[in-house]
């Protein structure tokens, strides 16, 4: 399992259920059932219908009104999905969830968008299956390493 059937990576979250076995004195081993145990996986796993998940982050970010349009566009572009927008204090909140992937350079574009007035804070949320296209760039390129 530490080698999956899509792109190479950990298998996570593994239910198998064991339906018939038997042991022989003379044949059987524990070398045997591991092997057995190996085969077994690497053929349930091509055709399970693995997916590749990517960890999804909570972001809130507090920003003058009229960076609102912009914010919000840049977390489109980054596969973002805007929750809530709401006032605080004069400031108006974006609460959004947007994949970890997307997140690198994102203090430095929030800064640029908003002339360094914006503030942000990111906490993980919980992990989601990628989109197909970007299943296929992630299995493409691990592919091509190897």
């Amino acid at each position: 399992m530490k080698n999956g059937p899509l792109a190479g990576f950990e298998v996570d979250a593994v239910k198998v259920t064991l339906k018939d076995g038997s042991f022989h004195p003379v044949d059987s081993d524990s070398l045997s059932f591991e092997l057995a145990a190996k085969l077994g996986y690497k053929v349930a796993a091509k055709s399970a219908g693995a997916v590749i998940m990517e960890p999804m982050m909570k972001l809130e970010v507090l920003t003058p009104e009229e960076n609102m349009g912009d914010i919000v566009g840049d977390l489109n572009r980054r596969r973002g999905q805007v929750n809530s927008m709401d006032d605080r204090a004069g400031s108006k909140v974006v609460k959004a969830i947007v994949p970890l992937s997307e997140m690198f350079g994102y203090v430095t574009s929030l800064r640029t968008l908003s002339s360094g007035r914006a503030t942000s804070t990111m906490e993980f949320s919980h992990y989601a299956e990628t989109p197909q296209n970007v299943s296929e760039e992630v299995i493409s390129a691990t592919v091509g390493k190897s």
